[in-house]
């Protein structure tokens, strides 16, 4: 038995459950609870007229700077006035999905693998964006590496406005409607990594990037 297991083992035993792993009768008796839960009351506010203007709102309030592109097949010339603004290199590492975008024809290198230390900028997408809070859910998988969205300096995430709701509610709720159960790494991005835990005093990119950006597409 592995650590994990014998730690496991040894919570379930307290609360008079055998083995390591639950039943498949305990996962389905979850699952029943999580379908049969009604969301709570939400603010009027939750449910703007303009989901698409919400989400540009919320994004100016974290400090995420965010641009439109006509189509997909526009955001490398996007990214390009991105980096050139920002004096950043030409050069992104990214998920595969966008591999196949005509980046060379914007002046830009686009490397199809999981982000390292040296790598400057990351390309990801996005399960869905969240217009309530500005707020991007992402999912791990092996064409999708957390590390492109968390290791570099500067985080570029490309936001379709089909993936575009309105309350965290309704993410969890296209999550579980869309995946059934989440992948490993489930996480939530709003702007910069930033922390004030010293002494109160605000340390952009404390934890993940320095940057935040996004660009919407149709």
């Amino acid at each position: 038995m592995s650590a994990r297991e014998a730690i496991l083992a040894r919570i379930r035993k307290a609360h008079g459950r055998p083995g390591s792993e639950p039943t498949a009768a305990e996962l389905e008796a979850v699952r029943g609870h999580i379908a049969r839960h009604a969301a709570g009351p939400q603010p009027s506010l939750a449910r703007p007229a303009d989901p698409a203007a919400q989400f540009r709102r919320e994004c100016d309030r974290v400090g995420t700077t965010h641009a439109h592109a006509a189509s997909l097949a526009e955001v490398p010339h996007e990214v390009a006035r991105y980096l050139e603004a920002n004096t950043l290199e030409r050069r992104v590492v990214g998920w595969r999905e966008f591999a196949h975008l005509d980046w060379a024809g914007a002046g830009i290198t686009f490397d199809d693998r999981a982000a390292e230390p040296a790598d400057r900028t990351g390309l990801t997408g996005c399960f869905c964006a969240i217009a309530e809070t500005g707020t991007l859910l992402l999912l791990s998988s092996p064409d999708h590496p957390r590390k492109t969205a968390l290791l570099p300096e500067t985080h570029v995430a490309v936001v379709s406005a089909a993936r575009l709701v309105a309350t965290m509610e309704d993410a969890f709720a296209l999550l579980r409607r869309e995946r059934g159960e989440p992948p490993r790494a489930t996480w939530f991005v709003s702007g910069a990594s930033r922390t004030a835990d010293i002494e109160q005093t605000l340390v952009i990119g404390a934890h993940g990037p320095y940057r935040a950006h996004v660009v919407l597409v149709p």
